[in-house]
């Protein structure tokens, strides 16, 4: 395995992004989820950013690269135009650094990610075809709808429910595996999420 895969948690880390374009916007929309503190450093940027930016939602610095721009950053992303700015920036980074089209100049990498509410997907060619990795991500993306994002809430509620009106473990161990089950994910593909949960519902108050 050429990269360890690693889900960080960046909830009020630094993180750098020089570049203002449509690779960024797309770097800093991820990067707002994760409550990371944004700086983002390019004397372009894009309308979505800058309407991100007017929401508080990112420093916009409206300028070019700087030494010392880097500072105390916990992640950095290289998201400019310029192959050799992206280097320079590698190279002064020091932790975390993403580079866009060149990923041997950083040391972690981005990959294709499918977002159900809790749940997260990830999904990676260790560099070797971005084009490869997009094409299986819309693959799965219609395995897993946005019924199954439901369906997570759901089960995260439901599973505490059980912890505490299944008093036999065994019968609420084989209860919350049945949450996990290939009928189960049959069902929710076939039938969508509402009668699903009824039906979970009613099986959890016969066994409390």
């Amino acid at each position: 395995m050429k990269y360890y895969p690693v889900f960080l948690d960046l909830k009020d880390k630094k993180a750098v992004i020089i570049g203002g374009g449509k690779v960024a916007e797309r770097k800093v929309r991820l990067l707002i989820t994760t409550g990371a503190s944004i700086k983002l450093i390019s004397p372009d940027i894009t309308t979505n950013l800058r309407k991100l930016a007017e929401k508080g939602l990112l420093k916009h610095i409206k300028r070019n690269y700087r030494d010392g721009d880097l500072n105390n950053a916990f992640i950095v992303i290289a998201a400019t135009s310029s192959a050799a700015l992206n280097m320079r920036i590698a190279r002064e980074a020091g932790l975390l650094v993403n580079v866009i089209d060149a990923p041997s100049e950083g040391n972690y990498i981005v990959p294709s990610v499918i977002k159900r509410g809790p749940l997260t997907i990830a999904i990676s060619t260790e560099g070797a075809s971005p084009a490869v990795s997009k094409a299986i991500r819309k693959e799965i993306e219609g395995l897993y709808g946005k019924e199954f994002a439901l369906y997570l809430k759901f089960a995260e509620t439901i599973r505490k429910q059980a912890m505490k009106k299944i008093i036999d473990s065994r019968v609420r161990e084989k209860f919350l595996q049945s949450l996990a089950s290939e009928d189960i994910f049959k069902s929710l593909r076939e039938r969508g999420f509402s009668g699903l949960s009824q039906k979970i519902s009613a099986s959890l108050k016969k066994k409390s």
